[in-house]
C-alpha cells in the first residue's frame, strides 16, 4: 500500500488513499472529495481522499462557488480545497482512483501512459451501478439545480463505497501489494 502519511483529522496512517478525478477539479471532484472524506471520517475509517482534474485549466483555484454553496447546504466546507492537475505519479500515490466521467477516464489513461493501472481506476458510478459506466454530469455550464443533482449522485455512491470497503475485508485492489 502507498499510504505512508497521516490521514486528515487523525494521527493514524491512512488505510486507503482515494483520488477523485474530473475535468477541471472545481465542480464534481471537489464535492466527491469532501463527501467521501466526511463519510469515511464519520465511519471511523482512516482514509485520505483527494481530488484532481485532467485539464489543469483551474490549477490552484478553489472549488466553483455553486459547488461550495451546495456543499455548505449539506454541512460540508470544501472552500480550502485547491485544484490540481492529475499526474501519472498519482497511480503510485493512490490505492483507488475514481473518474467521474468516461471522457475523464480516457484522459487519465492518456496522461498516465505506462503508469496506467486498470486495477486501480474505475468510473465512480460503477460502485453503485456496476458495469453501467454512467457519468456524473458536469454542472459547470448549468444553473444551481444541476449542482444539487450532482451532489445527490455522489452522496449515494459514497455511501456505497463506505459500506463496501468498511467491512472487515481487505479491498481487492490492495490484496496484491
Amino acid at each position: 500500500m502507498n499510504a505512508r502519511e497521516p490521514c486528515p483529522r487523525t494521527n493514524y496512517l491512512c488505510a486507503m488513499k482515494i483520488l477523485m478525478v474530473c475535468l477541471g477539479n472545481i465542480c464534481r471532484s471537489p464535492l466527491a472529495e469532501g463527501i467521501l472524506q466526511q463519510k469515511a471520517f464519520e465511519a471511523g475509517l482512516p482514509w485520505s481522499v483527494e481530488s484532481a482534474g485532467t485539464n489543469g485549466y483551474h490549477n490552484g483555484e478553489c472549488p466553483h462557488p455553486l459547488s461550495q454553496k451546495v456543499a455548505r447546504m449539506n454541512g460540508l466546507d470544501i472552500s480550502k480545497q485547491r485544484s490540481r492537475r492529475f499526474v501519472p505519479e498519482d497511480f503510485e500515490r493512490f490505492d483507488k482512483i475514481y473518474a467521474l466521467a468516461d471522457d475523464v477516464l480516457d484522459e487519465i489513461r492518456r496522461i498516465a501512459g505506462k503508469k496506467f493501472n486498470p486495477e486501480k481506476v474505475d468510473l465512480l458510478m460503477n460502485e453503485l451501478y456496476p458495469g453501467k459506466n454512467l457519468d456524473v454530469p458536469d454542472p459547470w455550464y448549468g444553473p444551481e439545480p444541476g449542482y444539487h443533482e450532482v451532489y445527490r449522485m455522489i452522496d449515494s455512491v459514497c455511501d456505497q463505497i463506505v459500506s463496501k470497503y468498511s467491512a472487515n475485508t481487505k479491498p481487492s485492489f490492495l490484496s496484491k501489494e
